[in-house]
C-alpha cells in the first residue's frame, strides 16, 4: 500500500509539474528579443552565427530567460542597433540584417527590447571621457555640459518620443504580446573607480547619471504605451565594472572576460537573464 500511494503520489506530483510547465508555455509562448548590443552580448561565447555582423551572442540575457521561462525564442538583437534599425535594414560588417521588427507577428507572446543607448551615444560618450591623467586633462562634464546645456540629457529628451513610437509599433506587429522594456545596468558606482575605470568622479557620476536618465524615458515610455518596465539599474547595483571578475556584470575599458567593452559580460549576461525571466513570470501569473 506504501509503495502504491507513493507511485500514485509521483504521478500526480509529476502531472501537476507538466500542467504547469505547460501552461507557462502556452501563456508565454514565442519570445522574441528586439535590442542593441547590451542585449545582444558580443563577443561572449558562443556566438550566434546566424547573423555573424551583429556579434549576437548565444548566451545573451534573452536565451537566459528563454531557457528559464521554457518558452521558444527567436532573437534578433543586434550590435549597434537604433531605434531606425527596428524598422529598417541595419548595415553591419557582413551585410544588411532585416529589420528587427519583421521578427514579429501574431503568434508573438512576449517581447523584450533594449534600445536607445546608441540612439544618444552613450559608449561614445563614455569613451570620450577617458582620463589617463585626471587633474592635468579637463573633466569631459564641463565640455558635455558647457553654456549651460546638457548634450546627453538634450539627446535623450530628442529620442525619448522615438521610443514611444516604437513601443506602439511592436504592438501592431505583435497584437497579443505583452512587451517588456528591459533597462540600462549600474555600469558605475558612485564616484568611480579610477583608474579601473579611467573616468574622473565627476564625469564617472555624469555618464551614469545619463543612463540613470535613459532609464528614466524608457520607463516613462512604457508606462504610457502598455508596456512593462524591467529595472536592471536597480537589480545590477553591486556588479558594476568596479567590481572584481565573478561579481561584476559589465566590464570597462579593459575587459578582464570575453566580452565586448562597457558591456555586459557572460556572469552579467546571466544576472540579466535570470531577472528579466523573473519578471516576466511574475507578470504572467499576477
Amino acid at each position: 500500500m506504501r509503495t502504491r500511494a507513493f507511485i500514485a503520489f509521483m504521478v500526480t506530483a509529476l502531472a501537476s509539474a507538466t500542467a504547469g510547465t505547460a501552461t507557462a508555455a502556452a501563456t508565454t509562448g514565442e519570445y522574441v528579443a528586439l535590442g542593441d548590443s547590451a542585449a545582444a552580448g558580443p563577443l561572449i561565447p558562443p556566438p550566434d552565427l546566424t547573423s555573424p555582423g551583429c556579434l549576437r551572442s548565444l548566451a545573451n540575457y534573452p536565451h537566459i530567460a528563454a531557457k528559464q521561462l521554457g518558452v521558444p525564442l527567436k532573437d534578433v538583437t543586434c550590435s549597434g542597433a537604433t531605434t531606425a534599425d527596428m524598422a529598417a535594414p541595419q548595415q553591419t560588417e557582413t551585410g544588411p540584417v532585416p529589420p528587427q521588427l519583421d521578427a514579429l507577428g501574431a503568434q508573438t507572446r512576449t517581447v523584450t527590447v533594449t534600445i536607445g543607448g546608441n540612439d544618444i551615444g552613450l559608449v561614445g560618450a563614455a569613451t570620450s571621457c577617458i582620463n589617463l591623467l585626471p587633474g592635468i586633462n579637463p573633466d569631459c562634464v564641463d565640455r558635455y555640459t558647457a553654456g549651460g546645456h546638457d548634450q546627453l540629457a538634450e539627446r535623450i529628451a530628442a529620442a525619448e518620443p522615438m521610443w514611444g513610437s516604437l513601443l506602439e509599433a511592436i504592438h501592431a506587429h505583435a497584437p497579443s504580446a505583452t512587451v517588456y522594456v528591459a533597462g540600462y545596468g549600474t555600469y558605475l558606482p558612485p564616484g568611480g573607480c579610477w583608474p579601473v575605470a579611467p573616468l574622473t568622479a565627476r564625469d564617472a557620476d555624469y555618464i551614469q547619471g545619463s543612463i540613470d536618465k535613459t532609464n528614466a524615458a524608457l520607463a516613462r515610455q512604457a508606462a504610457a504605451h502598455n508596456a512593462r518596465y524591467i529595472d536592471v539599474r536597480t537589480a545590477s547595483i553591486g556588479h558594476d565594472v568596479c567590481k572584481v571578475p565573478g561579481v561584476k556584470w559589465f566590464e570597462s575599458v579593459l575587459p578582464t572576460s570575453v566580452a565586448a567593452p562597457l558591456h555586459p559580460n557572460a556572469d552579467g549576461m546571466r544576472g540579466i537573464g535570470a531577472y528579466v525571466a523573473s519578471a516576466i513570470g511574475a507578470s504572467v501569473s499576477a
